[in-house]
């Protein structure tokens, strides 16, 4: 059984959630206690119906006063400040370790914790975004909103399952952010999948109605990703740290974005 060092209410914990995901002033109104922080993987997938939901507000009402590719990468740069950066630093961070560090898994863990930037980073940041922006231009306004707030979501809830699969690969001392995130029990599982699905039935109903979607790879896929991305770390750094969760999250996001583009 998963026990809080502390008793905490829902709210607080998605509260905590949508401070920690986002740099929206959400903390000066109100300050959870410390213990929240441990469950907001938890809500992660909430925190894309926010993240998630203003992309495709910028990028469906973007289109009727803007050129379309503008609108898409308004729509990514309002994101990225609304997160702070905070998945694609650990995405850079990611393939730095990962791409400089070899087997060695504390070399990985050291060139993952330096704030520098190295090649493996950079250029993982360019050909991510530039994947990014060129799936989501190749899709209809329409399309690609729905894609955005289901895919967001969707993969929140994917790349959080790797606490449960992996331990930690620090310390609580240790951590950029001085947080372990805790396993997720049984309630909090299912209030989890359904924060990550609900947002793709607007997505797969269409889909399904233009009899041009295959729904099993659109969901199957990203976990495919998933997987692949569980085994190199499980094979080379024998956990998680809170770097790998966002490029976990990146990654599977865009495997689920290029899916969508196909099946349409």
């Amino acid at each position: 059984m998963i026990v809080d060092i502390e008793p905490t209410k829902w709210w607080q914990r998605i509260w905590a959630a949508l401070i920690f995901f986002t740099r929206l002033p959400f903390w000066r109104i109100y300050q959870p206690p410390k213990a929240c922080y441990k469950t907001v993987v938890e809500h992660w997938p909430l925190v894309g119906w926010l993240t998630g939901g203003m992309m495709a507000l910028v990028i469906y009402f973007g289109s009727w006063v803007m050129p379309y590719s503008v609108a898409v990468m308004a729509a990514i740069i309002c994101r990225i400040m609304i997160t702070g950066a905070l998945h694609e630093d650990g995405l850079a961070d990611f393939f730095d370790g990962f791409g400089g560090g070899g087997n060695d898994r504390e070399r990985i863990l050291a060139i993952m914790k330096d704030s520098h930037i190295g090649t493996y980073g950079v250029l993982a940041l360019i050909l991510y975004l530039a994947l990014l922006f060129v799936t989501l231009l190749n899709m209809a306004p329409e399309d690609a909103a729905l894609a955005v707030f289901a895919g967001d979501a969707y993969s929140k809830l994917l790349a959080g399952q790797i606490v449960q699969f992996l331990p930690y690969a620090r310390t609580e001392d240790t951590a950029k952010n001085r947080t372990v995130y805790r396993r997720i029990g049984v309630a909090a599982g299912i209030s989890m999948f359904v924060q990550g699905v609900l947002p793709l039935a607007p997505l797969l109903y269409i889909g399904i109605t233009r009899a041009t979607m295959r729904w099993e790879l659109v969901v199957f896929v990203p976990c495919i990703v998933m997987y692949f991305l569980y085994f190199l770390m499980l094979r080379r750094l024998k956990g998680y740290t809170g770097d790998c969760c966002g490029a976990l999250f990146l990654l599977v996001e865009l495997s689920f974005y290029i899916t969508v583009l196909t099946q349409l």
